[in-house]
């Protein structure tokens, strides 16, 4: 049992970020203690499970990975940082994935771990784009995309300058905006460089358990290193005296005191909680851009319904791709399609069973005030509207209710769901449109780190939580 009552440092959720900055600084002999209200570790990628079978929140893939012996990668730099080997992640590589426009996606570029392979689909695709491409490509390498320093450049006037066609244009966006954009159609380019290394000159990977893979090393770090961590125990206030956080007002009402606090829930969540006796902390708005996602398990490998090739599809039916906030609960007309068992899990091994996983952008004040009656329904509803559009940019059915008959349980979730589980304001897995790079707060003591921090994917978050740590506490002594 946890008596301690003041801490070097104490860590505001156990998500990704979370996680990495307590395993830094008790590695450096800081006395840390993380406070989660959750019984679950992970945040936005943890798992939950249903009639036993466990479910992933988050992870489609793992982003930026790298082979062994490559230098100078953020894989790399946060292995060394948490001092953990890389086989203790077990990552196994995406077998291809691919970016489809069109109706049913007749305008496709396919990519790997490989990029030249991206390159060449454009080169085919787009053969006037190309020098174009590379000439984006060039800029994206030499951007300080991990200066905290950098003030906001439209990511589209950028790529505009290299690329011309509208289309091309959209079909690069489209997998940046989707695994990590807070802001409607544009985004900062820093943010836009961020994700195009990870998902194009990086790539995705995906340890064979899932998740839980991650979530397991990470805790078995924290808890070697001599950190601390109270589950079911959520942070109800910060007090603030004389420009710091004096304390910290638990759930139970429980007073906790520490030199540090570093909150890795959000920029909106955390101004949400300052108390001061003089004036309420400044408002932070939320971020817009909310995701519903069905999940269909099946009986079967997907390859026994031919569509064994693909282990991401980005997709998009309209002339141009609207990355933004809908009208309706539902944006069905562009999403993710992920299928899990497509990666590369060796000859000899693959899931137990088929999992078809699609996601599109949802409107959270929609799904936040329906009746709990009518919110089922159209759950039911949309989850049937959301399968429809993502299976034509998959291979046709041999029969047309094969994949009813290979169904054994679907589930989904809503922006209500995020909000319930995650804590984040309207649902806003991205969070704040406007992001913190230096993690500093109103209180000279208060750090920000994970999503609002600026930092994105698993690999991101958790490197977030690493600069936080090194730049605001061990540099500081």
């Amino acid at each position: 049992m946890n008596t301690r009552s003041h801490y070097d440092v104490a860590i505001i959720g156990a998500g990704m970020s979370g996680l990495a900055a307590g395993i830094r600084l008790a590695h450096f002999g800081k006395k840390v203690c993380i406070f989660e209200r959750h019984n679950a570790v992970g945040g936005l990628n943890s798992f939950y499970s249903i009639a036993g079978r466990r479910f992933d929140v988050g992870l489609h893939a793992m982003t930026n990975f790298v082979k062994p012996g490559v230098k100078g990668t953020p894989l790399g730099k946060l292995l060394r940082q948490l001092r953990i080997d890389r086989d203790e992640f077990a990552l196994c590589e995406q077998r291809q994935s691919r970016i489809a426009f069109g109706r049913h996606g007749e305008t496709s570029l396919r990519f790997t771990n490989d990029f030249a392979v991206l390159e060449a689909e454009v080169a085919a695709r787009f053969p006037r784009q190309i020098d174009g491409f590379r000439g984006l490509t060039s800029a994206v390498r030499e951007y300080p995309d991990v200066a905290l320093d950098t003030g906001y450049v439209s990511a589209r006037e950028v790529v505009r300058r290299h690329i011309g066609d509208p289309l091309l244009e959209d079909m690069l966006f489209c997998p940046v905006m989707y695994y990590g954009s807070a802001t409607e159609h544009d985004m900062d380019f820093g943010q836009f460089v961020i994700m195009f290394k990870a998902l194009f000159l990086e790539g995705f990977a995906r340890p064979y358990e899932g998740v839980r893979v991650i979530l397991r090393v990470l805790l078995d770090k924290y808890r070697a290193a001599g950190g601390e961590r109270r589950m079911k125990t959520g942070v109800k206030h910060i007090v603030a005296r004389d420009g710091r956080a004096a304390e910290l007002i638990l759930d139970s009402n429980e007073h906790i005191t520490a030199d540090h606090v570093l909150s890795s829930i959000g920029a909106p969540e955390t101004a949400r909680l300052i108390q001061s006796g003089h004036h309420a902390a400044p408002a932070v708005m939320p971020g817009r851009l909310s995701f519903v996602e069905t999940i269909t398990i099946l009986d079967r490998q997907p390859a026994a319904l031919g569509w064994g090739s693909d282990t991401i599809v980005f997709f998009n039916d309209s002339p141009r791709f609207d990355y933004a906030r809908p009208a309706e609960e539902v944006d069905p007309r562009s999403g993710v399609i992920c299928i899990p068992n497509n990666f590369d899990f060796g000859l000899d091994r693959q899931l137990p069973e088929g999992i078809f996983r699609c996601t599109c952008l949802a409107n959270y004040d929609r799904w936040a005030q329906l009746p709990e009656d009518v919110y089922r329904v159209d759950k039911q509803r949309w989850y049937a509207a959301i399968q429809a559009s993502a299976r034509r940019f998959l291979p046709p059915l041999a029969e047309a209710d094969l994949l009813s008959r290979a169904t054994v349980t679907t589930d989904m979730f809503t922006p209500r769901t995020i909000t319930k589980y995650t804590g984040h304001l309207a649902g806003a897995i991205y969070g704040a449109a406007e992001k913190n790079r230096q993690g500093r707060t109103e209180l000279v003591n208060l750090y920000l780190c994970g999503t609002d921090q600026g930092f994105l994917g698993i690999v991101g978050a958790m490197l977030s939580g690493i600069s936080m740590a090194n730049l605001h506490i061990l540099q500081k002594g």
